[in-house]
């Protein structure tokens, strides 16, 4: 009888914990049997449903667990003012820097959209299933200086090693002392080649010495950085300070020049 097949159904999904395949047999086979379909055809139709909820399910929790400052996606993102990279950030959104270990790097004022960017980036890579995980520059650092105080600096890059995307944010907007500086280039370095990050900066190139205290420590990391990387450079006034009036505000402009790619 078919509330025996069903019952039978339940239990192999729940012993399979597969509760998705509960929730739309029923209602599949109804559809097979007024659309003629084959058993083929049916039971890769479940099967789809189960793996596509699994898929949803598991990209969720990448995107909790990645400690994003607040979940943004480039549907969302106002692109008026930085039409001039929409092309370069939606072929990153195809994920392909991340098989081949590139870097991005979005260079800007504040209030152009670099966050933004590096979170839309960050949650598009978790949906595709790959780990990610957020912090400032200051932050991550404060980890790294944690680790090493408890002589597990090492073991502490290994692991991070295995994210195949780091989004580093706020580079620039703090100076580093010259051991905050080194932590910072060793997880640069243990990096190179071999998985991705994504960095946002207030600053170009030119003025990473003054961050990190040492011109041939920021040109080290600055080549290992953009060796394989994508460099986008956004525009503009900050759009938290859109409708004020331009004289009564501070002008702030991108020290330096990037280079756009």
């Amino acid at each position: 009888m078919a509330s025996d097949s069903l019952k039978q159904v339940a239990f192999l999904a729940s012993a399979l914990k597969a509760p998705r395949i509960t929730e739309c047999s029923k209602r599949l086979a109804e559809t097979a049997r007024d659309a003629g379909w084959t058993h083929e055809d049916y039971l890769a139709a479940v099967l789809e449903r189960e793996v596509s909820a699994r898929q949803a399910s598991g990209a969720e929790l990448r995107i909790r667990a990645a400690g994003l400052p607040a979940r943004k996606t480039l549907e969302d993102f106002d692109w008026d003012l930085q039409g001039s990279v929409r092309h370069s950030v939606m072929s990153l959104a195809s994920g392909a820097y991340l098989s081949e270990a590139r870097n991005v790097v979005l260079l800007g004022p504040p209030g152009t959209g670099k966050t933004h960017l590096a979170t839309a980036l960050a949650v598009q890579a978790a949906r595709q299933g790959s780990r990610v995980l957020f912090a400032s520059a200051s932050e991550w650092v404060t980890r790294l200086s944690d680790a090493h105080q408890l002589g597990r600096l090492s073991p502490e890059l290994s692991r991070l090693a295995r994210y195949p995307l780091l989004v580093i944010d706020e580079v620039g907007y703090l100076p580093f002392e010259q051991e905050a500086a080194n932590l910072f280039f060793q997880l640069v370095s243990s990096r190179y080649e071999r998985a991705s990050l994504i960095l946002t900066s207030n600053l170009a190139f030119s003025g990473w010495g003054g961050v990190f205290g040492d011109q041939v420590v920021a040109a080290a990391m600055i080549d290992r950085i953009v060796h394989h990387a994508d460099v986008l450079t956004l525009k503009g006034a900050s759009y938290r300070l859109r409708g004020r009036r331009n004289d009564s505000l501070p002008s702030v402009t991108l020290t330096g020049s990037g280079s756009e790619g």
